[in-house]
């Protein structure tokens, strides 16, 4: 299981210019909210890294010469070639939970995945939690209106099923903010083609949290294929060089 931990260069540049505090507070409130979430590894291909290389020398009519010690540098060939197809064969499922149904909607856009979400049709979310973006949260007035907002939301919710309405007709009212649980399992070509958009600049901050904790666990289990050298063509490359520098090596 992997928790955010706090470093520089995963803080997005705070656009809005008030004053040094503004900032502090925002940097802070940006930990706080990444620190809400719970990634956790649950399952992968056993070996994956020796497994993708047998089924790549397939190709080759060479799966008999299996690497004893040099599979990095096989597959690191096998990516730099673009035969990425080969990565398909290895797997892993997370666990992911804390984030709000804003990041969900963004994540299961990813295709060549599966998801199981907790259902607001079925479960009761009476007293859910939520996320407050960073930007507002470090706005005194714009975290006002916006926890206004939300508990209003979430009484009206309770008054709705206390009325008689079912869950599945009540959850018309909940916003993108709720707090969402998810699994999502995916071969190894689709993590990285995950981790090159979200773990970049141009994403939003909670899922470039979030997947900054997946990169972590990933690598762990297959340091050659999820090595930094798979995003030499990203278009962001110094910034995942400096993530993967400080948070995941």
């Amino acid at each position: 299981m992997s928790t955010y931990k706090p470093n520089d260069a995963n803080f997005l540049s705070f656009k809005p210019v008030f004053d040094y505090f503004s900032v502090w507070v925002y940097n802070i409130t940006l930990l706080i909210a990444r620190l809400t979430m719970q990634v956790k590894l649950i399952s992968y291909t056993p070996n994956p890294e020796k497994h993708i290389e047998y089924c790549a020398r397939i190709c080759y009519d060479s799966n008999d010469k299996v690497s004893k010690t040099d599979t990095g540098k096989f597959l690191a060939g096998l990516l730099k070639s673009g035969h990425l197809s080969v990565f398909e064969h290895a797997s892993a499922s997370f666990y992911i939970e804390g984030v709000s149904r804003a990041l969900t909607h963004q994540l299961v856009r990813h295709r060549l995945a599966s998801y199981s979400q907790r259902s607001q049709r079925y479960v009761s979310e009476t007293d859910f939690e939520y996320t407050i973006p960073p930007e507002i949260e470090c706005n005194p007035d714009a975290k006002i209106e916006f926890e206004r907002a939300v508990e209003s939301i979430k009484q009206s919710y309770q008054k709705l099923r206390e009325l008689g309405a079912k869950k599945e007709d009540a959850r018309f009212l909940l916003p993108n903010a709720v707090h969402s649980t998810i699994t999502m399992t995916a071969n190894f070509r689709e993590w990285l083609a995950v981790l090159d958009l979200r773990v970049s600049k141009h994403a939003q901050w909670e899922i470039c949290g979030m997947a900054v904790l997946i990169w972590k666990e990933l690598y762990k289990i297959a340091p050659s294929v999820f090595d930094i050298t798979a995003f030499e063509k990203s278009r962001d490359f110094e910034y995942k060089k400096q993530i993967f520098d400080t948070e995941i090596s």
